[in-house]
């Protein structure tokens, strides 16, 4: 009765009754690795018109989360469901092996979740995805089998901007298929510019049906390496050579100002922040002009949002589609030079002159003095349990909906797994109740956000509703305007720390002393989350950065080295037998 009185609510809000109005189309738009503010409209200086125009037709999320890597993201976004419970309590490359196998550690999504795609296409929508998946490569877990009426997928977490070439060190080729099929990308490829003429194709092609479509697009930008034309690049030339610091500052000013988040907002400096006027002038530049690359990758990436919505402009689309743009997870900080092995690999396989960062053939990656800077004012970035790991610029916009309060800010709490049941009703589509054809699954777990997008109220989640979340040993739980949180080295202690992630989103006043009851209760609803989400300790000084590199070395690297070994082996071999043989004709 309740989700029934919703869907109507959201039909009846815009005049029209359920049966006279028009379901919406669907665009996700999801971003990967952007800070918190990478976006214009969330305070950055990068030059992002297209999503900020969405903004100004929507609703800003300013106090939104996710998961602090990408394919845990994605499963809760697909499903609704809780990321342990999707399979994907870790990613293929940051899972230790001694948890390889163990409920809720799949590291695909698993097959006790629908998802949103199917629920669609259940309920006659057309449905299309473009880019980055990484929730599966066999067939059984590729897009196509998961709902997707046609997509052209990447199983991996990354690959080259420019060619049909992996992370290299990482994987050993670029995991590219169309409708569960490998597939070869065109000659004059650029990642942003391919999902989108690919997503236009898919939705121009099945037109002539009349029926609505969901279309998920998924960016590689600004995943490593980071890449973009040079036209992009050229335009931040410039813009970087103050260093991180001043333009964290500056981001954190302009968000101020801009209304999404409090004046006078205070923030920490990590300790992984370098001072940027030590730094040689050289490496100044060589900085900048990576930073340079990154903002160059974000608004191309925006140009081709912008061109999307152009096309559906043109064809009559654009006033009754509902808009989401979210970013994955914080800013990566991984620096490719930062161990031996990497940088090994890296120097073996990629151009690293400074001149060439950021175009074809490069690896250029910001590092945490950027990333820092990237999801100004808030601590931390990707991997860890921070605000600026798990916060992160979410949109919402329905330009022909006038119940929708356009140009305003939510800044109460909003949680990922919100936006599957918010998308259902908004669509009038059913959900499956913890039931789908026939067998019990998972059931979804966020809450429809339309109150919050309709001003109706400013929260969809009751002040004493714990939300518990965990990766990689990294954990939180989130209660009202209140979060525990722990961080495992580098970045935290492993300690728990309460903050009021409303009035301190910088997570820089611990309030564990000064609050204690609530601490304690805290911890409690975090020991009763991990119990049914069957959560494992970490391994003894792990960490996921050096868990990538393991993982990568023995999966792409390693047998590179033994088939060498093998081949000198033998090469050996046959030298010691030629000898043998000359000694005993001799």
């Amino acid at each position: 009765m309740k989700r029934a009185f919703l869907l109507a609510a959201v039909a009846l809000a815009s005049g029209a009754s359920a049966a006279e109005q028009k379901r919406p189309n669907i665009v996700i738009l999801l971003a990967d690795d952007w800070g918190f503010s990478d976006v214009g409209s969330f305070g950055s200086e990068i030059r992002t018109p297209n999503i900020d125009a969405l903004a100004k037709a929507g609703v800003r999320f300013s106090n939104f989360h996710v998961a602090g890597t990408c394919s845990p993201t994605r499963a809760m976004l697909q499903t609704g469901v809780s990321n342990h419970r999707a399979g994907l309590g870790n990613m293929p490359e940051t899972i230790p092996p001694e948890h390889v196998g163990k409920p809720g550690y799949d590291t695909v999504l698993n097959n006790r979740v629908v998802t949103l795609a199917s629920l669609f296409r259940d309920g006659g929508y057309r449905t299309y995805l473009t880019g980055k998946w990484h929730l599966g490569r066999t067939p059984d877990k590729l897009p196509t089998a998961r709902g997707y009426d046609h997509a052209f997928s990447l199983g991996d977490a990354g690959a080259d901007n420019f060619e049909q070439r992996p992370i290299e060190g990482l994987y050993e080729t670029a995991d590219w298929t169309e409708d569960g099929k490998p597939a070869t990308l065109p000659k004059d490829y650029y990642s942003s510019r391919f999902v989108v003429d690919k997503m236009i194709d898919y939705i121009d092609r099945g037109r002539s049906g009349g029926q609505p479509f969901f279309a998920s697009i998924n960016f590689l930008a600004n995943h490593i390496p980071v890449q973009a034309p040079d036209a992009y690049i050229a335009g931040y030339r410039a813009a970087y050579r103050g260093g991180w610091t001043a333009i964290r500052t500056a981001r954190r000013d302009k968000a101020a100002a801009l209304g999404i988040i409090p004046a006078d907002t205070p923030m920490v400096t990590m300790a992984s922040t370098r001072d940027w006027n030590a730094l040689p002038p050289e490496e100044r530049a060589a900085q900048a002009r990576a930073m340079a690359a990154y903002g160059g990758m974000a608004e191309a990436a925006d140009a081709e949002i912008g061109r999307l919505i152009a096309h559906l402009k043109a064809t009559g689309d654009y006033a009754n589609t509902v808009f989401v743009f979210l970013s994955d997870n914080g800013a990566e900080p991984t620096d490719p030079m930062a161990t031996f092995l990497s940088a090994l690999n890296s120097r073996v396989h990629y151009d690293l002159a400074p001149d060439s960062q950021g175009r074809r053939g490069s690896l250029t990656a910001i590092g945490p003095g950027w990333a820092s800077a990237a999801v100004a004012p808030l601590r931390g970035y990707k991997f860890s349990a921070t605000e600026g790991g798990l916060r992160v610029p979410l949109i919402m916009a329905w330009p022909g909906n006038p119940a929708m309060k356009a140009g305003t800010i939510a800044g109460r709490f909003a949680y990922v797994t919100d936006i599957a049941p918010t998308l259902l009703a908004l669509a009038r589509v059913p959900g499956h109740g913890g039931s789908y054809r026939g067998r019990p699954v998972e059931p979804m777990t966020g809450a429809n956000l339309w109150p919050m997008l309709s001003g109706a109220t400013d929260s969809v989640h009751p002040a004493d509703q714990a939300i518990g979340y965990e990766l990689s040993g990294n954990a939180a739980v989130f209660r009202g305007d209140y979060k525990l949180v722990k961080n495992l080295p580098p970045t935290g202690t492993g300690e728990w720390h309460l903050y009021d992630i409303a009035r301190d989103p910088g997570e820089t006043r611990d309030l564990a002393g000064t609050m204690p009851t609530l601490f304690k209760a805290l911890q409690a609803d975090y020991a009763t989350f991990a119990k049914r989400d069957q959560v494992l300790p970490m391994p003894a000084g792990y960490t996921a950065e050096a868990q990538i590199n393991r993982n990568g070395f023995n999966k792409s690297v390693r047998p590179k080295l033994l088939n060498a070994l093998a081949v000198l082996l033998a090469l050996g071999a046959l030298v010691m037998g030629a000898v043998w043989w000359r000694r005993r004709r001799a």
